[in-house]
């Protein structure tokens, strides 16, 4: 295969994400160039990258999501290639014909493994085919979702109740309800379908038998253009909040050698069965009994992909681009170690009693720092949370030897982290480090609705972490040097490769 060196990238994105992906080019040797709207003139990756274009006012529809205006402005750019980053058009298969079509290299999936992953009723179909153990369920007449109500309840009849109602081209828990009773479902049905409607552009929905107090476990895959698939191992997205990822880790604090490997395993087939390129993701239910389930398959980057740096020492983004460059793998999957534990808490601008975003200026930042602890984050003292996106503010990513010290650390981090002007969840993550059955690793999707006179409420912290983030505050003020969010967002993450399993720190683009 001929190998197509890229010199510079449009990243099709914003926030975190874009400035990730600017780190990584820049760490390369490749121009970067950010896109914004009118809400983005002054966003960190506006001001990180190489160059910047201007495509829209701050509605996602008049900008991020305009495909031939996003696809163009990479033309306009003189760039090689497109990352999508995560969102807005990131598992778009009509983006990567749009770029495709221009000469431009989509450092991604191809538009057919997009098509068949990313609607869920067609995705499960294909991995059955695949042996990729599916939840029980019922995709509807010829795989397309149900014609009535009826039909419908008739199916849930036969799967057995409780059910979960999905929408076939959703994701994010949007157009998702639990039915545990017949005479509930009518209602269930149009809620889901309205939802999915209103998100998706599509009310189709499916069924699936719903698995009573499952964890959430998701396996990082990555495959090239020469027909190599492996596995990273997995990560617990269990903490959710309404089907929201809120906390994940890794390792996943019940599965045993053989149960990851089996489970891997079956995330590298599904892979293969759709000829996929490049980094993605299978999505399982573990049962209490220690089965597993494929629920869907993200075709991007996750939001979570650094707890997977943290423990492979691996650096994703660059693996996308050199596999985007057509070179194959570095590594097989005998190569791979996993090493200590990570945990991945997602900092947002939000009610943490109620979870509703909350925007506007962020007065005050203190980002927290020290060995091992990286936070991802596109914003600065200063900055605006604007209404128009999602309200992630960073990810606060901490890895140690063992799960214990990793949660230590993070509560430690979490403590240092300072945000004014606008409400946060740091104290919701502050007690979740604190509250002992996720200390134990004794959780589910449940967590948080089973925990919430624990972690849903306005009570004070303990003496310990109080006292901690008050000695934290003092020493941040006085400190003559402050560190400001923008040169400490990306935190120290690159330490971890005295592991590295793929190409050596330096020297990455050598012969180009």
């Amino acid at each position: 295969m001929t190998i197509k060196p890229i010199r510079k990238i449009l990243i099709a994105n914003r926030g975190e994400i874009a400035v990730r992906v600017i780190r990584a080019c820049r760490e390369l040797g490749i121009r970067s160039v950010a896109v914004y709207s009118d809400a983005d003139r002054n966003a960190l990756h506006v001001r990180m990258a190489d160059e910047a274009f201007h495509i829209g006012a701050p509605q996602p529809k008049e900008s991020y999501l305009d495909i031939d205006k996003v696809a163009d402005t990479a033309v306009k750019a003189g760039a090689d290639a497109v990352h999508p980053g995560y969102g807005f058009l990131s598992e778009r298969a009509e983006f990567v014909e749009a770029c495709e079509k221009r000469g431009l290299i989509f450092i991604g999936p191809p538009a057919s493994a997009m098509r068949q992953m990313g609607e869920k009723t067609r995705a499960r179909i294909k991995m059955q085919q695949a042996g990729v153990p599916t939840v029980p369920g019922d995709n509807g007449e010829d795989g397309r979702g149900f014609p009535s109500v009826e039909t419908a309840l008739q199916a849930a009849e036969r799967i057995g109740f409780p059910v979960m109602l999905k929408a076939a081209s959703g994701g994010g828990g949007r157009g998702m309800r639990l039915c545990d009773a017949a005479d509930k479902f009518p209602a269930a049905f149009e809620s889901a379908k309205r939802e999915a409607k209103a998100a998706f552009g599509d009310d189709t929905v499916y069924l699936e038998k719903a698995i009573i107090r499952p964890r959430h476990v998701e396996i990082q895959i990555f495959g090239d253009r020469h027909g190599n698939y492996v596995y990273l191992f997995e990560r617990d997205c269990s903490v959710q909040r309404r089907n929201q990822k809120v906390v994940e880790e890794s390792p996943c604090p019940v599965l045993d050698e053989n149960l990851r490997k089996q489970m891997g395993e079956v995330a590298a087939r599904a892979a293969a069965a759709v000829d996929y390129v490049g980094a993605g993701t299978c999505e399982f239910l573990l049962s209490e009994d220690r089965n597993f389930y494929f629920l869907e398959m993200n075709t991007r980057l996750q939001v979570e992909h650094p707890v997977t740096e943290m423990v492979t020492g691996l650096d994703l983004v660059h693996l996308q681009i050199r596999v985007a460059e057509g070179h194959p793998l570095p590594f097989r999957q005998q190569d791979l170690q996993l090493r200590g534990a990570a945990i991945e808490v997602r900092v947002c601008a939000e009610d943490s009693l109620r979870f509703l975003p909350s925007p506007g200026k962020i007065t005050r930042l203190r980002n927290p720092s020290g060995p091992w602890v990286r936070n991802d984050s596109g914003v600065y003292e200063n900055a605006e949370i604007s209404m128009f996106y999602d309200n992630l503010i960073s990810k606060l990513v901490v890895w140690a030897p063992t799960r214990a010290e990793a949660i230590d650390r993070m509560s430690r981090a979490l403590s240092e982290y300072q945000i004014g002007g606008i409400k946060t969840n740091l104290s919701f993550h502050r007690r979740v480090m604190q509250e002992p059955d996720f200390r134990a690793g004794n959780y589910n999707t449940g967590y948080i609705e089973a925990h919430k006179q624990t972690l849903l409420t306005a009570a004070p912290l303990d003496d310990d972490t109080v006292k901690t983030a008050a000695i934290a505050a003092v020493i941040h003020a006085s400190s003559a040097q402050a560190v400001t969010a923008v040169s400490t967002a990306g935190g120290n993450g690159n330490e971890i490769s005295a592991w590295r399993a793929g190409w050596p720190a330096h020297g990455l683009r050598d012969g180009k």
